[in-house]
């Protein structure tokens, strides 16, 4: 009888992925976890039966949700990752010559013990406690909210709006972002499916159109997400990704990201604007 692991991502729709093998299967203080072996997509993270993060394709989401903001940035020196246990994000953020500094907050330990242990090329910077990154486990709610003008580029690499990561997703949240962002700062937030979460994406584009200058939003192939189609949005205090001109070379390799797609992911379908902005601002 062959095994497999399923995300119900919403009441009619499951994606389904045979597992040669569960390697690991267990529960943290928040969330259940488990670790299958697939025949498509390699290693697959999954946590409160979502669908992570998998060795073949997570080069897709960590170069769409880290490159983007810090090309964007000039001189993106200190940047703050909430969330992102499986170490993918911070893995990408250590490789910019330009950044000094890599914070990353997430509140469940276990998550980052097991993926330094089981993706290991995921995790590689928090594996080889690289000198940029410092790792700390805790409540990033709470981290964002104390902090004040300390960084260049904050990445919000959470699941989705339930659970732990509920909190995630508030404007009070937003708020406290843009007050720890340094006069010229900018985020970004992994904001769901397009197509499938369309009042969550647009709820969360007008809490942060309220609150930055500027707010944007990006898309991404992502082929373990609903309908493959996924966003990120972004506030900016200054640099608007749609007037972009490159301002520094990329001196490392990337499987998904180009300079092509720092501009095109800022490019939207129609029915992606109307959720953002209503019919008569396409």
């Amino acid at each position: 009888m062959k095994q497999s692991v399923t995300e119900h991502q919403s009441p009619h729709l499951d994606l389904t992925a045979e597992a040669t093998s569960i390697i690991y299967e267990g529960k943290s203080e928040f969330q259940d976890i488990v670790i299958a072996d697939t025949p498509e997509f390699g290693r697959l993270l999954v946590l409160d039966g979502v669908f992570q993060t998998s060795d073949k394709e997570e080069f897709m989401y960590h170069e769409s949700i880290v490159h983007i903001p810090l090309f964007l940035h000039p001189s993106p020196k200190h940047v703050l990752i909430i969330g992102g246990g499986d170490g993918g994000s911070a893995r990408e953020a250590v490789r910019h010559e330009a950044v000094e500094s890599v914070t990353m907050v997430d509140i469940d330990g276990q998550v980052i013990e097991l993926s330094k242990q089981y993706f290991p090329q995921i995790s590689k910077a928090i594996r080889e406690q690289h000198p940029k990154l410092t790792v700390r486990v805790g409540d990033g709610i709470a981290f964002m909210r104390e902090a004040k003008n300390a960084y260049d580029v904050i990445i919000v690499d959470c699941s989705d709006p339930v659970g732990p990561g509920e909190g995630l997703f508030t404007h009070e949240f937003y708020q406290d972002t843009y007050n720890a962002l340094k006069e010229d700062g900018l985020f970004v937030q992994q904001t769901e499916s397009p197509f499938m979460h369309r009042k969550v994406v647009h709820d969360i584009f007008v809490n942060v159109q309220d609150i930055f200058p500027i707010a944007r939003l990006y898309t991404a192939f992502i082929p373990i997400y609903p309908t493959g189609m996924h966003c990120f949005t972004m506030g900016t205090k200054k640099y608007d990704p749609l007037i972009w001109t490159a301002n520094r070379k990329r001196t490392f390799p990337t499987k998904y990201y180009n300079e092509g797609i720092q501009r095109s992911a800022f490019v939207l379908p129609n029915f992606v604007k109307d959720i953002l902005y209503g019919e008569k601002d396409r």
